[in-house]
């Protein structure tokens, strides 16, 4: 049944999301020389309408995020050992077989909605990854597990019967 919101568009979705990202950043606060921004991103797309879809969310977010990284990993090795400078040119041929492999891994672990994320992941660390890209490429998987869980423990802690209950949110009265 759905509830009448105070302002059009705004859920309790949207409040448990903007919750998460909250608490993550504020747990970055405390991590110093950490950048919040890929943690807040995994809150973000980790945050589902209940716990199974935030589940889905969170773990194509989390899956994909590991499996581009490691192919990402992979293959900006490979280019370095062939170019030590790096090699724009090879890289295209690198992106594409990297796609092939990540859509091939996802869809043979079951889990589709990983390519999105891993391919983006896999994008930043073959043409926008600093120097250190082993550390850069962990602390994305890292940092994307941290948004991840916490938006698992927000909507675990906060499912939509507990807050329509604390807010005292009216249904929507049907025609």
């Amino acid at each position: 049944m759905p509830v009448h919101a105070p302002l059009p568009g705004l859920g309790l979705r949207s409040l448990k999301t903007a919750l998460s990202t909250l608490f993550t950043a504020l747990l970055y606060a405390f991590l110093p020389g950490r950048n919040p921004t890929f943690a807040c991103i995994g809150a973000i797309f980790g945050l589902g309408y209940d716990m199974e879809n935030s589940r889905l969310n969170g773990g194509n977010r989390f899956f994909g995020t590991i499996i581009g990284g490691f192919i990402g990993l992979g293959m900006y090795w490979l280019e370095h050992q062939l170019f030590p400078e790096g090699c724009y040119w090879l890289r295209l041929p690198l992106i594409f077989i990297g796609v092939v492999l990540l859509v091939t891994l996802c869809v043979c672990f079951h889990w589709p909605g990983g390519v999105q994320p891993g391919g983006v992941v896999l994008c930043i660390i073959l043409f926008n990854t600093p120097a250190h890209h082993i550390d850069y490429a962990i602390d994305r998987m890292i940092d994307t597990g941290v948004g991840v869980v916490i938006s698992l423990l927000i909507n675990y802690l906060l499912p939509r019967r507990r807050l329509e209950r604390w807010i005292h949110l009216k249904p929507v009265a049907k025609n």
